[in-house]
């Protein structure tokens, strides 16, 4: 029995229960006030040593998130055992000077209780196009001709709400679609970005921005490329966590390189589109899913929130999503 079997073995009994009685609330448009359910300190400090734990992990994307009294839409009504959290919804901050964030302090403190209490790690996507950014591709990498100043600025641009709101890693979004921020160049633009997160990272790896404030490499923070189309190469592997396979509906088991370990790989379904499907469309089947040797980095969904509303395998919400974690992390009795 493995270490996070045998802490899913005492702590599966109370997701289950939560499955049960999570919510009587199963309308995201029509949401009725919904207390959300909470434990004793050793629930969580099991569930945070899982989540700790060498294991195939669940992924999601997050996004509608709001002050509203629907759980629907609030991380405290995402699955206990979900590990990372992508905020394609934005940065929820209690900064109102903070830049490239929503100011909504309700939403960020039940975020940072997630983050803290339940040991769910929180990543920044960010669809990686340099062109997007005049005043890094038009004003350096054209202008002064220098391309590595140009990705260089765009790193340190993305990386300062991360570390600014105490959050876990980025989530790079790979699908250039003719973006020079490709090939070689992706792989200094990640080599970059891994001096700083990611486990590569290193504590002597600083950078001080104009107004004073400074980052600090931490390997215990996560580097991600998620992918759709073109693939990340080779160069990238020692600098980054998770490969997440945008594979939305197709079949799991390719990696992004040849070589690659399949333990990075999570593949994932696109539930906004799919909710209504059975299973969520393949999402369960990626859940599934183990390769030959090895196993699999985890399985996920984009729009995981649009799952909220289905129910069975004794859920009342998150059926898919719930049920896709224990087909993966079986508790063992």
């Amino acid at each position: 029995m493995t270490a996070s079997m045998k802490i899913m073995k005492y702590i599966m009994p109370l997701l289950l229960i939560a499955c049960m009685f999570a919510s009587c609330d199963n309308d995201v448009e029509n949401a009725t006030v919904v207390a959300p359910t909470t434990y004793g300190p050793q629930y969580y400090k099991n569930l945070r040593d899982y989540k700790k734990s060498d294991h195939s992990i669940a992924w999601g994307w997050f996004a509608d998130y709001t002050q509203s009294t629907s759980l629907a839409t609030r991380f405290l009504g995402l699955p206990d055992s979900l590990d990372i959290c992508s905020l394609w919804g934005g940065i929820p901050s209690d900064d109102s000077t903070h830049v490239d964030t929503h100011y909504l302090p309700e939403v960020y403190r039940e975020m940072k209780y997630i983050q803290e209490v339940k040991g769910t790690k929180l990543v920044v996507p960010t669809i990686i196009r340099i062109r997007t950014r005049p005043e890094f591709y038009d004003s350096i990498w054209v202008k002064q001709n220098d391309p590595q100043a140009a990705m260089r600025a765009y790193a340190q641009d993305l990386l300062r709400p991360i570390f600014e709101n105490g959050l876990d890693g980025i989530d790079m979004d790979y699908e250039p679609e003719g973006d020079p921020l490709s090939g070689g160049n992706l792989d200094y633009f990640v080599e970059y970005v891994g001096q700083f997160v990611g486990p590569m990272a290193s504590p002597d790896s600083t950078f001080t921005y104009p107004d004073g404030y400074t980052i600090k490499g931490n390997p215990n923070m996560l580097l991600c490329i998620d992918y759709f189309g073109s693939a990340p190469g080779s160069n990238t592997n020692k600098y980054t966590n998770w490969y997440v396979n945008q594979t939305y509906g197709g079949g799991p088991g390719r990696v992004p390189f040849s070589g690659c370990p399949t333990e990075k790989v999570v593949y994932t379904e696109n539930v906004g589109d799919n909710w209504k499907a059975a299973e969520c469309g393949q999402l369960l089947n990626y859940a599934r899913y183990q390769p030959s040797t090895g196993r699999k980095g985890g399985f996920g969904a984009f729009f995981m929130h649009r799952d909220y509303i289905n129910t069975g395998y004794g859920c009342s919400n998150y059926a898919n999503m719930r049920h896709g974690i224990q087909i993966q992390n079986p508790a063992i009795h």
